[in-house]
């Protein structure tokens, strides 16, 4: 390794003679207040000038940035000291990201600093205004499942949206239903679906309500099926886990189970459901404890910190980073790692999956569907545009003239790789067959987001396939080297693929790295910790 030196300004915190050579160079690092010059180190790959290598033996200097530091004896030093630019560096401004930043404040660490990827708080809690009349509409997170039942625990999500008063409806669908014939009345399967569910040893889910008797072969009980199951994990059955399903279930909506209740809250905030997000980090986050948009594209670690480099060419400093993005960046190798993350951390990120929801709009002149709050579409292809929702309904947006329908995981990528105008005319098409005898105009408005194709998200949220084991979610979930930490709805096992999974992840990553900055840094028991809500 070749080493250059910088000269920069800093805090002289040793004897520093005037016989040390002094090189040019850039410095990202900050003035301190003293005017004195010093030297630091950085290797020459990062495209400095090179004079030569250098030794030392004063008993301390400033290194203000480093890349790959070798042994600190063949340096000649025995006390580096690093300025840096935080001493924790989150990624992600999403519910992980801001939980886990509120946490280390809670816990006396405010040397934090976030990089967000986009130009507001909330990560996949995200909004657009659509239509002739600019209606807030959420392409994300949407629900709050599983509320309070009694004086049960309460979802911390569902407090957080109280605490700002947030404009939410208690969701109880009724259902109109339909195929490829038109209007058909099928609800009786959704009850055969419901008592499916029995305890099995841990299978694919498709087995496992086999064995319970639910053997779905019309099209109409395929549809119920992908609204009962599809619409909640973004996957199959048959790609998802018997006994993980049933956790995502039960530790969220069933109270004898620890959940919060059956309740669920559905946004109509014309703010935004992110809201509840941006308005509990004002209670805390300083302008300064942020960057937005600033994608990180790689993280070099080594024993004594981590560097964060951006896609601008910027370079951040820091003790420890939190990685909080979704699965499906990392996945796609969005973000690298010096050196690369070990095979037991590779093999965790690639055995857990990706799931994606998509959620398509339409705004027409007038309402010409269902007047239920929900509708279902049984086709012969599976997955093909089932579920559906009326926003212009009472409850929710009335008098938007806003249909939306949603598709999960294949199908949404199978859209993704269509134009808008080819999916408008195809969902049109379904419409003239739910409703033949509805004169249907054309749509004012029609959108859906791209979440695959996102390389800021690569997908909607995660789900626990039947090969994925305990063990690989504890390695999902582990640092690497007590430097490069990682969380997020998917390293929860009990809530993947839920905002609450987000918001413990998020908890639990702050708690233990704050010990870990003031000396602890026990991190054996951090995968187990009960889920608490620490307001």
């Amino acid at each position: 390794m070749v080493w250059t030196a910088v000269v920069c300004r800093a805090v002289v915190r040793s004897r520093f003679g005037d016989s040390w050579a002094q090189t040019p160079g850039p410095s990202r690092s900050p003035n301190f207040g003293i005017s004195t010059e010093i030297i630091f180190l950085r290797p020459a790959r990062y495209g400095y000038y090179h004079r030569g290598e250098i030794n030392f033996d004063s008993d301390a200097i400033v290194l203000l940035s480093f890349g790959s530091i070798p042994n600190l004896k063949t340096l000649g030093t025995r006390n580096l000291i690093f300025a840096r630019n935080a001493s924790v560096i989150i990624i992600g401004a999403g519910v992980t990201g801001i939980i886990a930043a509120r946490t280390l404040a809670q816990r006396g660490v405010s040397d934090f600093l976030i990089v967000e990827g986009r130009e507001e708080i909330g990560g996949r809690l995200q909004d657009i205004q659509f239509g002739t009349n600019s209606v807030t509409l959420e392409l994300g997170a949407n629900w709050i499942h599983g509320t309070q039942e009694g004086e049960g625990p309460a979802n911390p999500i569902w407090l957080l949206a109280q605490n700002c008063q947030l404009d939410t409806r208690n969701v109880e669908y009724d259902l109109t239903t339909y195929d490829y014939s038109g209007p058909v009345d099928f609800t009786d399967e959704l009850l055969n679906f419901a008592g499916a569910f029995e305890n099995q040893e841990d299978m694919s889910a498709r087995t496992g309500l086999s064995l319970s008797k639910w053997r779905p072969h019309t099209p109409q009980e395929r549809a119920v099926e992908y609204l009962l199951f599809d619409q909640e994990y973004s996957q199959t059955p048959d790609e998802s886990s018997w006994f993980a399903s049933a956790w995502g279930s039960n530790y969220t909506y069933d109270a004898t189970q620890g959940g919060f209740g059956g309740g669920i809250a559905m946004s109509v905030d014309q703010r935004g459901f992110k809201t509840f997000l941006s308005t509990e980090a004002e209670t805390f986050l300083r302008p300064d404890q942020i960057l937005y948009n600033s994608v990180v594209k790689q993280i070099e670690y080594t024993n004594l910190g981590v560097e964060v480099q951006l896609n601008s060419g910027e370079a951040l400093f820091a003790d420890h980073v939190l990685v909080t993005v979704s699965l499906g960046v990392l996945q796609n190798d969005e973000v690298t790692f010096v050196p690369e993350l070990p095979s037991w951390k590779e093999d965790a990120i690639h055995a857990m999956t990706m799931g994606i929801y998509t959620k398509i709009f339409f705004q027409f002149s007038r309402k010409f569907w269902f007047d239920t709050a929900a509708a279902l579409y049984a086709d012969h292809e599976r997955g093909r545009y089932p579920v559906w929702q009326s926003l212009d309904h009472i409850e929710f947006l009335p008098n938007s003239g806003i249909l939306m329908v949603t598709v999960t995981n294949d199908f949404s990528e199978r859209i993704e790789s269509m134009t808008d105008e080819e999916v408008r005319e195809e969902v049109l098409s379904i419409m003239r067959i739910m409703f033949p005898e509805a004169d249907i105009p054309a749509p004012l408005a029609f959108f859906f987001p791209r979440w695959s194709q996102n390389p800021l998200f690569r997908g909607s949220y995660s789900n626990w396939p039947v090969s994925f084991s305990t063990e690989r979610q504890n390695a999902l979930r582990a640092p690497v080297d007590r430097k490069v930490w990682f969380a997020g709805e998917a390293t929860s096992r009990k809530y993947f693929g839920y905002l609450h999974g987000a918001y413990f992840e998020g908890q639990k990553a702050g708690l233990a790295i704050a010990e870990c900055v003031q000396g602890g840094c026990n991190t054996s028991d951090h995968y187990g910790e009960p889920d608490q809500i620490i307001m």
